[in-house]
């Protein structure tokens, strides 16, 4: 892991960055920058995205809605091209959660592409590069988790193959991401919980990647303590504008951190685990966390052990309890918090076994401090279930 004054990397995110309450009400002037016809993708309720649609067509823009219900799969994300296609679609704008996002994000990558998405998809495809620019996109989280609106990856469920695996390019970079925190505002303590969990582990598990910069370094060590706390304060204590500003921008810092140095054997193991469960991906990577920090410490030595030591210090100094007990204490909140083990998130004891051996050869895995074989990763799953 070097990390020094000396040591060389690269940055990449998006096109431009707006954070801060307010900014979504820029959404459709900027987004007539782009274009006039609009594929605006949402959730699964239409109504929810009705604010912005109306903003977009009082601006001038032609609009063609896209439900984005469930987090995408390869039939969904078909569907998608070809609405924008017989829209016409130039700009693609997304409102949503992180599976939105990705939504968006992958339309408007395979809108202009010759060739078929199980080309561009890694591992059960050929993961070849996009041949053509995307449209213009922009992005408007309204959770604070996943860190979406500044990655270069969608991540596409394979049912066939019972994998999720990411379409990935340079070129999937949001050209506007616009990060309201009040569009997260008043969310179910279930989301808020498992989205939190996500954005937090999306800053601790960059810090300690193998492939961590002193950019990355920057961005996750001033948010892990506060971004907790503020999870912790949402959930234990109720609605708080400033716990909500406080997460946002965690989220936002995980997503510009995991995008230039990769994650760990949370996600590793957190991708497969969408691919044969119902499990909600946030929920997943919180109930892992304290595990694979355990695992991860038990094995680590030198720069990685001593970054290992800080993030226990952080947790501790959101949760309270002893650094060196602080796994256990974040296990412990999150269980009373209401979030559930990953059987009770649909995962049988009989997928351990192939969960862990699609994670060790996941592209997340790579960042992982240190190397954890298959039977170390169903040990995980088993302490976990």
């Amino acid at each position: 892991m070097e990390t020094g004054v000396g040591a060389m990397f690269s940055f990449q995110t998006a096109g431009e960055i707006r954070f801060g309450r307010g900014v979504a009400g820029e959404a459709a002037s900027r987004a007539m920058g782009f274009g006039r016809r609009v594929l605006l993708v949402h959730g699964a309720t239409a109504a929810r995205a009705e604010w912005l649609a109306e903003a977009l067509r009082d601006a001038g823009a032609e609009v063609a809605g896209f439900a984005c219900g469930r987090e995408p799969d390869v039939a969904l994300i078909e569907a998608g091209v070809a609405a924008a296609r017989n829209h016409g679609a130039q700009v693609v704008v997304s409102l949503g959660g992180g599976a939105v996002i990705d939504a968006g994000k992958a339309i408007a990558a395979l809108v202009p592409a010759t060739r078929s998405m199980l080309d561009h998809l890694e591992v059960v495809g050929q993961g070849a590069p996009l041949e053509a620019d995307p449209l213009p996109f922009i992005a408007l989280p309204t959770t604070a988790g996943t860190g979406a609106e500044v990655t270069k990856n969608a991540v596409i469920g394979v049912p066939e193959a019972g994998r999720k695996v990411s379409l990935r390019d340079a070129r999937m970079l949001a050209d506007l991401a616009l990060v309201d925190p009040g569009l997260t505002d008043g969310l179910p303590k279930a989301v808020t919980l498992a989205s939190g969990l996500d954005a937090v582990t999306q800053v601790i598990e960059p810090y300690v990647s193998s492939k961590a910069n002193r950019l990355t370094d920057a961005l996750c060590r001033a948010v892990i303590a506060p971004g907790l706390r503020a999870l912790r304060y949402l959930v234990d204590e109720g609605e708080d504008k400033a716990a909500r500003d406080e997460l946002a921008w965690c989220s936002l810092s995980g997503g510009l951190a995991l995008a230039n140095a990769g994650l760990g054997a949370v996600h590793g193991l957190a991708g497969p685990i969408g691919g044969v469960s119902p499990a909600p991906h946030g929920a997943v990577c919180g109930r892992l966390l304290p595990f694979v920090l355990e695992e991860n410490a038990r094995r680590a030595e030198g720069v990685t052990a001593a970054r290992l030591g800080e993030v226990r210090g952080w947790i501790a100094e959101a949760l309270g309890g002893d650094p060196d007990e602080a796994p256990a204490t974040l296990e412990a909140w999150a269980l009373a918090a209401g979030l559930p083990g990953l059987q009770a998130m649909g995962l049988t004891p009989a997928q351990f076994g192939a969960v862990a051996e699609a994670a060790v050869g996941s592209s997340s895995m790579k960042g992982n401090p240190v190397e954890l074989d298959v039977e170390c990763l169903v040990q995980i799953l088993q302490r976990a279930g």
